[in-house]
C-alpha cells in the first residue's frame, strides 16, 4: 500500500482570496491558474501496520505541527473509505521554496491526494481526487489538472456538495513562458489562510474584493480565449493588485522593495513593447508572464534586479500529475 506522485504548482493569474463561511473549506470567490512546469512536488505515501500515528517529513525533516496535523486531515479522509484504515508515513519533497508564496501548499496537498488514493487503492476520477486536495488547500484543486484550470467559487451556506476544479485551456491555446523571480528562500511570517482570515474579518476593502475578484476571473478566462495579451496583463495586475490591497488594509505587507523592483522593470518593458505582466500571491516573489519569442531578453532583464536570488523559467505544463513509472 504505497505509491508516489508528483504534481506541479500552479500561478492563479486570478486570485483566490477568501473563504466560505461554511465548513468544507470552499472559496469564496472564483480562480484561474496556469500549471508549471518546473516548480513541483514529489509525495510518497506508505500505509503501513502497526504505525502508532502518522509520521510526515518534509524536506527531509520531521514535521510534528500544523502541516502534520493538515496531512493527518487528508489522510483521515482516505481512511474513512479504506476497508482497513492504517495510520501512513508521508514522505515529501519541494523542488522549490516551501511557505513563502510559491504555491508550495498546492502542489504538495496535490500530490498527497493523487498518491494517498493509490496507495490506498481508491480509484477515484480526478474530479473527486480535486475535491479531496481543495478541503485542504483550495488552490491543490487546481494542481490536479495541467494547462489553464479554473475552480469556482463555493456555496454560500453549509453543504458537503463535492467542488473541483475544471482544465478550460490546453497549454497550448496560449503559449506563455513564466519567469518565477525569487527574492527569499525563508517562510513567510503570516501564512495564507491566517491572512486570509484577518482580511475577511477586518478589512473595509474586503466585500469589494469579492465584487472585484467575481468580474476579473470571468474577464481573465475571455482574454485567454481570445488570446488578448494586452487585456489580459491590464486585468492580471488589477486582480493581484487589489488582493494585496485588501491584505495591505489590515496590515500584511507581503511585497518587498525587491518586489516593487521587478514590477517597475515588468511596467518600463511594457511601455517600450515587450509584453509581459506580473502576477503576486502571497509572498514577495513576483511571477513574470511574457511570450516564448521574447524570454530571453526578459530574462536578462530580470537577472539584473538587485536583490533577486534567482530567477526560475517555467513553461505552462499540460499535465501536473505524474507517478512513480514517468519519474
Amino acid at each position: 500500500m504505497k505509491a508516489t506522485a508528483r504534481a506541479s504548482a500552479n500561478i492563479a493569474l486570478a486570485k483566490y482570496w477568501g473563504k466560505r463561511g461554511c465548513p468544507g473549506n470552499y472559496p469564496a470567490v472564483p480562480s484561474l491558474s496556469v500549471t508549471l512546469t518546473q516548480l513541483t512536488t514529489q509525495t510518497t505515501v506508505e500505509f503501513i501496520d502497526r504505525l502508532p500515528r502518522d509520521e510526515f517529513v518534509l524536506n527531509n525533516v520531521l514535521r510534528s505541527d500544523r502541516a502534520r496535523d493538515r496531512v493527518g486531515h487528508l489522510l483521515d479522509e482516505v481512511r474513512a473509505r479504506m476497508l482497513r484504515p492504517l495510520y501512513a508515513r508521508v514522505t515529501s519533497t519541494n523542488t522549490f521554496p516551501t511557505a513563502s508564496g510559491l504555491a508550495s501548499s498546492a502542489s504538495g496537498f496535490a500530490a498527497l491526494s493523487a498518491a494517498a488514493t493509490k496507495a490506498a487503492e481508491l480509484s477515484w476520477s480526478n474530479e473527486r481526487i480535486s475535491d479531496l486536495a481543495r478541503r485542504a488547500s483550495a488552490s491543490a484543486a487546481r494542481s490536479i489538472y495541467g494547462g489553464y484550470v479554473l475552480l469556482r467559487a463555493g456555496p454560500e451556506f453549509g453543504t458537503k456538495d463535492e467542488l473541483s476544479a475544471t482544465p478550460v485551456f490546453s497549454a497550448t491555446h496560449l503559449p506563455l513562458v513564466v519567469f518565477v523571480c525569487v527574492v527569499t528562500d525563508r517562510e513567510k511570517e503570516i501564512g495564507s489562510t491566517a491572512a486570509m482570515l484577518r482580511t475577511q474579518e477586518m478589512s473595509p476593502y474586503y466585500h469589494s474584493w469579492i465584487e472585484h475578484a467575481e468580474r476579473t476571473c470571468r474577464q481573465i478566462q475571455a482574454a485567454i480565449e481570445q488570446r488578448d495579451l494586452e487585456h489580459l496583463a491590464e486585468l492580471v495586475e488589477s486582480n493581484t493588485l487589489a488582493m494585496h490591497a485588501s491584505a495591505l488594509s489590515v496590515g500584511i505587507l507581503y511585497a518587498t522593495e525587491v518586489s516593487a523592483r521587478i514590477v517597475e522593470v515588468v511596467r518600463r518593458l511594457r511601455a517600450c513593447g515587450t509584453m509581459a505582466f506580473f502576477t503576486m500571491d502571497a509572498g514577495p516573489h513576483v511571477k513574470v508572464f511574457v511570450r516564448p519569442e521574447d524570454a530571453t531578453k526578459v530574462c536578462l532583464e530580470l537577472e539584473r534586479v538587485e536583490g533577486v536570488l534567482r530567477v526560475t523559467k517555467a513553461a505552462i505544463s499540460d499535465v501536473s500529475i505524474r507517478w512513480e513509472s514517468d519519474l
